[in-house]
């Protein structure tokens, strides 16, 4: 059967659940996923066309010669290859519809407020909500693109209103456990590098303890491998996920607000006060 070049590519759920493309979702290789694509009668024009790309850097990823990086070029393979939202969780990126998980019902899918792909396309929101929150509580594992630098997503907005009362309490990756050299295996660094980073961390924490003393900032270190990241701005949360070979940073995030049956809010709430009371307070 002839495809035109701009009619929908149609991949069978089936084949979004094998394990082979299972594994190019988390890998973010989008190089098997095009293959796939051709697989089921897609031709590179009409994954091109879907994906707006130009034929030749099609080309060229099939061969291997280019590798896609982008979240805005991640964002288009998937809505040209048609990828279902499980697909897209596992890609990194936040659901197209994520209003459809129906078996929380409506209220329970009232918590879910917005849906970003990446921190990148949440820094506004986030950074709009921490302006004015009073209690800020922050999981992560080193926390440098969250407060450790300057420029880091929190750390601006935290100093810009020195003269309001607040309360910061950080839980971060100890940094010579086995957590944290586990991770440090799953993302390719080495052990010394990562436990630096956690290390710098830390001393920009009490650098802004020091520097901002209207803030009550609370340092811990937790010793699970980590899985959730975590920012709560007074009753909103901003969660997304530490993948085995991708960073918080790169996975979607979540916008959550508490309602009266919402159990992922009241989940990820114990969760953080789970985690810091088992953890060692250092700060």
């Amino acid at each position: 059967m002839k495809h035109l070049p701009f009619e929908p590519i149609e991949i069978p759920l089936r084949a979004w659940r094998h394990p082979d493309t299972r594994t190019a979702l988390q890998n973010r290789d989008v190089r098997t996923l095009f293959q796939l694509a051709q697989r089921h009668g897609a031709t590179q024009t009409r994954i091109a066309a879907a994906s707006g790309m130009l034929q030749g850097r099609v080309s060229e990823v099939m061969r291997g010669i280019r590798q896609i990086t982008a979240m805005e070029t991640y964002e288009r393979v998937a809505a040209g290859l048609g990828m279902p939202d499980e697909a897209r969780m596992l890609f990194g990126l936040a659901p197209a519809h994520p209003a459809g998980l129906n078996h929380l019902g409506p209220v329970g899918r009232a918590e879910i407020v917005q849906a970003f792909p990446s921190q990148s396309t949440a820094t506004e929101d986030i950074r709009s909500a921490a302006r004015d929150a009073a209690d800020i509580d922050v999981l992560a594992v080193r926390g440098l693109g969250l407060l450790g630098l300057n420029d880091s997503l929190l750390r601006p907005e935290i100093i810009g209103r020195d003269h309001a009362a607040r309360t910061l309490r950080v839980l971060l990756l100890a940094p010579d456990g086995d957590a944290a050299r586990r991770r440090a295996w799953e993302i390719d660094e080495s052990p010394e590098s990562f436990a630096s980073g956690i290390r710098l961390a830390e001393e920009r924490l009490k650098e802004l303890a020091r520097r901002a003393s209207s803030i009550r900032i609370e340092m811990y270190r937790y010793h699970e491998l980590p899985v959730w990241r975590l920012i709560v701005l007074d009753d909103i949360q901003y969660v997304s996920a530490f993948g085995e070979s991708w960073e918080g940073h790169e996975s979607a995030v979540y916008k959550l607000a508490p309602t009266p049956q919402g159990a992922l809010y009241r989940g990820f709430r114990r969760m953080f006060e789970e985690t810091r009371m088992n953890a060692e307070r250092v700060m």
